[in-house]
Parts: C-alpha cells; sequence; structure tokens
C-alpha cells in the first residue's frame, strides 16, 4: 500500500459539497413603516430585499438568520420615481419588497427593544 502524500485524498468516499447560502445578501433590510408595523400584528414582516432574489431564496434567508418558519412571501417591485429640486431632475431608485408570513406564535423581533 502506497503512502498518501498529505495533498492527495483517499479514492472511494466523496464528501457531498456544501454550498454556503448567504442570507446576508438577500436581505438587505427591514422595511419599516407605519403599514408594516400594523402588518407585524397579523405575523407578516416587510424586507427590502436584492433585486434579483425570488419567493424561495427569500423563505430560506429569512428562515436562516431569524429561525423561524415561514408560511408564504409576496413580492412587490416598487418602480423609480422622477424627482425634481428647482433646475436639477432626477430619480429616486426603485427597489424589490417582500412581505413574509411567519407560522401562528412565532415572531420576529426587528428592533431589539
Amino acid at each position: 500500500m502506497a503512502k498518501l502524500n498529505i495533498f492527495q485524498k483517499k479514492e472511494g468516499k466523496k464528501e457531498p459539497e456544501k454550498k454556503v447560502f448567504q442570507s446576508f445578501s438577500i436581505l438587505k433590510s427591514p422595511h419599516i413603516t407605519e403599514k408594516a408595523t400594523q402588518l407585524s400584528k397579523n405575523n407578516q414582516y416587510v424586507f427590502k430585499v436584492a433585486a434579483s432574489a425570488n419567493k424561495t431564496q427569500i423563505k430560506r434567508a429569512v428562515e436562516e438568520l431569524y429561525g423561524v418558519e415561514v408560511v408564504g412571501v409576496k413580492i412587490i417591485n416598487i418602480p423609480a420615481k422622477r424627482r425634481r429640486l428647482r433646475e436639477i431632475s432626477g430619480w429616486r431608485k426603485g427597489y424589490k419588497k417582500a412581505i413574509v408570513k411567519v407560522k401562528e406564535g412565532q415572531t420576529i423581533e426587528i428592533i431589539p427593544k
């Protein structure tokens, strides 16, 4: 039997590759408004999310970061708006937000008390 170098792998068993899911890149920030605080009474929480995020990625990110079980996710694309200050005109950026419904009895503490 030949000796194995420390850089060689044993033949036979292959270790499954672990995929690192980066939930901090999916969820940008909680969206705190008067309407969002009213929704939190119904176990629904609002987050600003990455523009490329889909429902399954958002669900997985919330479950990983906050340790809760997500029941449903709704996504809203907020379009960019034209803004003007005297002669200067420009655009306010658009963004994507998600309303996440959490299982009954579980809560997310967005702002630490």
